[in-house]
């Protein structure tokens, strides 16, 4: 027999299953976005324009998962999710700082592009980690009496 504290268990280690499985997704298409960048853009540009295009997919697509299969969030119309992008965005932005870090770190001391992808992971890895603890306490959240501060509805606790 199940008690409060084993079901609790089991959906917080449920919920870290599917954010990691979402942060490994997003990863991976981050990561495909980087090497089209890369081998589309110019020589000069490749390595930064192919962070950039990476960073963009594994924004857009890790938003609409952590929103949706994480939070369960669901927006009040057009301009709060704009709000809720922005602020997922801006706590994005300090992630994306520390994942760009390292991946030009790896790429710097090791001059390969398979070690710049390890660094980029790492990068990832740590941020997600992060981010998620930010947006839980900043984003995605509720306000008494049932509001959100983005005019947004929540369906139920995260993992629930």
């Amino acid at each position: 027999m199940r008690n409060e504290t084993s079901s609790g268990r089991a959906l917080n280690v449920a919920l870290a299953v599917r954010y990691a499985l979402f942060a490994v997704l997003a990863t991976v298409l981050n990561l495909l976005g980087q090497m089209a960048g890369f081998r589309l853009l110019p020589a000069e540009y490749a390595v930064f324009g192919g962070m950039l295009v990476g960073t963009a997919v594994g924004l857009v697509s890790k938003y609409w998962l952590d929103k949706r299969y994480i939070f369960r969030f669901r927006s009040a119309g057009l301009q709060a999710e704009g709000r809720l992008f922005l602020l997922y965005s801006a706590f994005g932005a300090a992630m994306t700082l520390l994942f760009w870090a390292t991946e030009w770190l790896f790429h710097l001391l090791f001059a390969s592009e398979p070690m710049r992808y390890v660094g980029a992971v790492t990068g990832l890895s740590v941020g997600y980690f992060l981010k998620y603890h930010l947006d839980a306490k900043f984003v995605f959240v509720q306000r008494a009496g049932g509001s959100s501060p983005l005019a947004a509805t929540h369906s139920g606790p995260p993992g629930s």
